[in-house]
Formats: C-alpha cells, sequence, structure tokens
C-alpha cells in the first residue's frame, strides 16, 4: 500500500510502497478515504524526537470504509463508512489520561495510508450528513474542542465564551459547537480578515489581538467571558484572565505563543477563575462528540485539500498559520489542490 513515511535522517514526510496492516481478531481494516493534519504532527517534525526501528506512519485523523472484520469484531461490518477516534489507552480517571495514554501516529501506525488496523472500540460509524472529506477533519480537533468546551470550560446556558486563535481547527470546532447550542461568541485572532469569516459563521464579534487594545475592545463590548477556551498562551493570556467574569473557566489546550507570562495571583483569587489544562478526552466524550455533531447537523470549517503527493505544501501552509478550517489529505484523487 501507499503511505506517507517519515525519513528519521531527514525529518521530512516521504510517499512510500509499504507492507497492508494485518488485523487481529478485535480489528478492522480501512480503506482510508481522507484524513486531516494537525500542529500535533507539525511539533512532531519540528522537534524531531521519534526515532523507530521500522517505518513511523503519523497522523492521527482519518475516514474510509471497513474492508474486513476480525472475528470477534461486534456492531462494525465490511463497507461501513467511519472515522476513527485517535485518543488511545485513556484509562480509567474520566478526569486525566493514563501512563499508557497515547495519540495515533506513534508508537500505533497511524491514518497517512491507505489502509490502517484499529481495535474497533476506536472506530465510529460517520456522521451520514459528512462527506469523507468533512469526517476526516473531525476526530483530533473536534474531541479537544467538546472536552474544552463542555467539560473542562463547564459551558452552561447563557454563558458567553470567548475563543482565541480562531482559524485553528479546534478553535472553529469550539465556535461551532457554541453557536450550535445557543451560545454568544467571540474571537480573537491575528487577521481582520479571520475575524471576518468569524462573524460570517455566527461569532458575535471578534478582535485582532496585534492591536494595542483589543482586550479593552472586547471588555467594552462583551462586559467579560464565562468561558474561555486557549490555544496559544504566551504573554496575551494575561489578558484573558482580565477578561474573565468572576467565576469563569479557561480552557487551555495549547502553547502556539510559548510560556505563560505576569499572571496577577490576586486577578485569579478575588475573581475565583478556573484555569483548566485539557488534552483530547475519552472515549465517551469521542461517542457523545460525534452523536451532537449528528444531531445539530454540523459541518466542519475545511481550509484546503491536497494531494498525499502535495503533503509538504500543507504542512507548510500549517507552520504560516494561513489556513482558515482544516487541511484535507484527500486518498482518492492525486496532482490536485483545492483551496
Amino acid at each position: 500500500m501507499k503511505a506517507i513515511v517519515l525519513n528519521q535522517n531527514t525529518y521530512k514526510l516521504e510517499l512510500k510502497d509499504v507492507e497492508n496492516p494485518i488485523i487481529s481478531h478485535t480489528d478492522v481494516l480501512i480503506k482510508i478515504k481522507a484524513v486531516s493534519i494537525n500542529h500535533h504532527e507539525l511539533w512532531t517534525l519540528k522537534e524531531k524526537a521519534l526515532k523507530s526501528d521500522s517505518n513511523i506512519i503519523l497522523g492521527s485523523d482519518g475516514s474510509g470504509i471497513i474492508m474486513k472484520v476480525g472475528t470477534n469484531v461486534n456492531d462494525l461490518k465490511e463497507g461501513d463508512e467511519v472515522i476513527i477516534n485517535p485518543s488511545l489507552n485513556w484509562g480509567s480517571n474520566d478526569k486525566v489520561q493514563g501512563k499508557d495514554y497515547e495519540i495515533l501516529g506513534f508508537p500505533k501506525q497511524g491514518t497517512f495510508a491507505e489502509y490502517i488496523a484499529i481495535n474497533q472500540q476506536y472506530v465510529y460509524h460517520k456522521p451520514k450528513h459528512l462527506s469523507f472529506q468533512e469526517a476526516a477533519v473531525i476526530p483530533l480537533a473536534g474531541l479537544t474542542a467538546y472536552r474544552a468546551l463542555f467539560h473542562r470550560g463547564e459551558f452552561e446556558d447563557t454563558n458567553k465564551v470567548l475563543v482565541t486563535g480562531i482559524g485553528g481547527g479546534v478553535a472553529l470546532f469550539v465556535l461551532k459547537f457554541a453557536i450550535a447550542v445557543g451560545a454568544e461568541v467571540s474571537v480573537t485572532s491575528g487577521s481582520d480578515q479571520k475575524v471576518l469569516k468569524a462573524i460570517a459563521l455566527g461569532a458575535k464579534e471578534g478582535s485582532n489581538y496585534k492591536d494595542h487594545n483589543w482586550s479593552a475592545k472586547l471588555l467594552e463590548n462583551a462586559k467579560g467571558f464565562d468561558v474561555i477556551v486557549d490555544s496559544a498562551a504566551g504573554e496575551n493570556f494575561k489578558s484573558l484572565t482580565e477578561l474573565a467574569n468572576p467565576g469563569a473557566r479557561i480552557a487551555l489546550f495549547g502553547r502556539t505563543t510559548g510560556n505563560i507570562q505576569n499572571l496577577s495571583p490576586s486577578m485569579i483569587f478575588w475573581k475565583q477563575l478556573s484555569i483548566h489544562g485539557t488534552t483530547m478526552g475519552t472515549r465517551e466524550e469521542f461517542k457523545t462528540m460525534i452523536n451532537f455533531i449528528s444531531s445539530k447537523n454540523i459541518r466542519p470549517v475545511i481550509d484546503s485539500i491536497y494531494s498525499i503527493e502535495n503533503i509538504s505544501l500543507a504542512f507548510e501552509k500549517m507552520a504560516k498559520g494561513e489556513q482558515f478550517g482544516k487541511i484535507v489529505l484527500n486518498f482518492e484523487t492525486s496532482n490536485n489542490i483545492s483551496e
């Protein structure tokens, strides 16, 4: 089969022929139709930390069709259209992942291949209203967003929500999810164009964090936020505590602008703020998230679709932060770029 393999000398991705995966009695074999890329893989390429005696096939997100099922597989059959939950071996504590936790893509071979064998417990029927390309972008970003907003963010009716860094996959899912339950949502971005696109999707307003008065503008207009979902951290995190209403929750899932600086302890304890770290989510959260997307008829935002031959171009675009929505790799076509 064709697979996108990490060259462990150059840390570049190469399209190669590799052996087809073999399924166990509890696995299903999935023919991949589409995958999407994440900062999770981008950090892998930048940090150059992975080593293995065999091929490393990255990729956490994917959708496809079941081609074969193991003898002990229940509730799934050949021909089913499915998506994959990349949150593996969470453990018994819903509050935090266990010591054996991993994200699909290493050491478990990932989705950047024509076929993948994976345990049935991580395979779910694709929402019927979505294409394979739309479904492929859900798993990592959708799960992260769902847990951040509803569980770690403890969203309640009438809460006002702030989503930072709009344009990224998780941020856009938070926006979509919050709007679906009737929330008033504001956004931030370093691009005025991305703010306008978010407003077109249903955000009430937005602010460009490159402007010196961005937080004052948001505070004046929104009068504070009850749930803030942030992927950046960095020096602007301090402003988020100032924008937070008393008793607010801040859910943090990323570090794109570096370490948090100059927090005021009195701001945190006097407002009784809760700052919650969050990463991925449980199997139950994934199942609930899929049902939520189906029941609310939510469609994810896709920025562009690349052929597998052009995966380097896809990651270059992500590295520049140019995308608004998820970037897809289509395993059904070749030599095409759609933006």
